[in-house]
């Protein structure tokens, strides 16, 4: 469920107003918003990291206070299982951006790739090399599909099965950014209305409504020299950090 680029905005204005702070324009807004979007969905990667890390074995029980899940759940709108182009009739470059309505958005980052469906092995440049050159590995029988990163410019990987370099049937998971937010406006009585028919919401967990109006305070602080705004808002933010976190 998307947030409402409306809500945030009410309450940024809100708390910023509270004190007689300043305002924040709807143009300076929508860049501080998108600059903080950004910045919490570059931080689910290591959120993630921290967690695999912290937790390499995994149950098959799962409950809702499961942070594990709860990261699934928020990378989930971003993620998609794209083609592995070819290159010179091998599947080896990534795809640098993904459709979404109609829309080309840029690719952040990539994760597991598949053969067939199937999550291939990714291992060191030198064990692809021994494995290309064993007799057991190159069996025919043997269908289990390995890569690794290519050295060559432009592209990305290396990646064969059974004895021969794949041509078909690669994909690879690929994680977009999150899509522009932007609070749009029509002009009544020289006052800034919401237009919410050509506006675009936050793409992020519905859980960061808190951490997203903070974060864009802290910044409007920044902007608006208005340093007591700037720290309160961070220092509330990190407290919803050091919650989620433990």
């Amino acid at each position: 469920m998307a947030i409402s680029v409306d809500t945030v905005y009410q309450r940024v204005l809100a708390l910023a107003n509270k004190e007689q702070r300043g305002y924040i324009t709807p143009q300076e807004f929508n860049l501080l918003a998108n600059q903080a979007q950004m910045s919490i969905f570059e931080s689910y990667f290591y959120a993630k990291n921290q967690r695999d890390r912290a937790e390499p074995v995994r149950t098959n029980e799962i409950d809702e206070s499961d942070i594990g899940e709860l990261l699934g759940a928020k990378l989930s709108p971003f993620r998609s299982v794209e083609q592995v182009a070819a290159n010179g009739g091998v599947e080896d470059t990534f795809p640098t951006t993904v459709g979404v309505d109609g829309v080309q958005i840029d690719v952040f980052q990539t994760g597991r790739v598949f053969y067939n469906d199937r999550v291939a092995k990714k291992v060191s440049i030198n064990e692809f090399n021994s494995m290309a050159s064993s007799a057991r590995h190159n069996a025919t029988s043997n269908s289990e599909a390995i890569y690794t990163d290519s050295l060559v410019t432009g592209r990305d990987i290396l990646i064969r099965s059974a004895g021969s370099n794949l041509t078909s049937g690669v994909t690879v998971e690929c994680f977009r950014v999150p899509k522009t937010a932007e609070w749009t406006y029509v002009v009544v009585n020289s006052k800034a209305l919401y237009n919410a028919s050509i506006a675009t919401n936050f793409e992020l967990h519905r859980s960061e409504e808190d951490t997203l109006v903070y974060d864009i305070l802290a910044l409007a602080g920044i902007v608006m020299n208005k340093p007591g705004l700037a720290q309160t808002a961070s220092q509330i933010g990190i407290g919803e950090q050091q919650i989620q976190n433990t």
